[in-house]
């Protein structure tokens, strides 16, 4: 994780050089878009997982929703779909390596996010 002082010279830089830093930003943010992505990466994390484990493991999504995301995952190699030559087939998906390239990311927003929530929400216990 950068120092605030590495990012604070990072963001002081020309406008060309500014947006040209944004497009890996916008690259990150267009795959994990969504409220399912992550979710789906996460219940994927101990073991490959057949369609309707996944399903089971999040709570809300529907099959349509599912299934559109495992696609986007799998366009983006962070999920691979294996069909097994069984009768009817047997169909897994699985993180790939690269998908364990968001670990940090991953626990970032996790750290932000209850950082946020103590801001926004307080104790409660008060």
């Amino acid at each position: 994780m950068k120092t605030k002082s590495e990012l604070t010279k990072e963001m002081d830089c020309q406008p060309e050089e500014c947006l040209a830093s944004l497009l890996p930003v916008r690259d990150a943010l267009e795959v994990l878009s969504g409220r399912w992505k992550l979710p789906i990466l996460i219940a994927l994390s101990n073991r490959p997982k057949r369609f309707k484990e996944i399903s089971k493991d999040i709570n809300g999504i529907t099959d349509k929703m599912l299934s559109k995301e495992l696609k986007d995952l799998e366009v983006n190699k962070l999920v691979i779909r294996t069909v097994y030559d069984t009768f009817p087939p047997t169909v897994e998906y699985a993180r790939t390596e690269h998908s364990h390239t968001l670990y940090n990311v991953i626990s970032a927003l996790n750290e932000w996010g209850t950082l946020h929530r103590k801001e926004i929400i307080g104790n409660r216990n008060e």
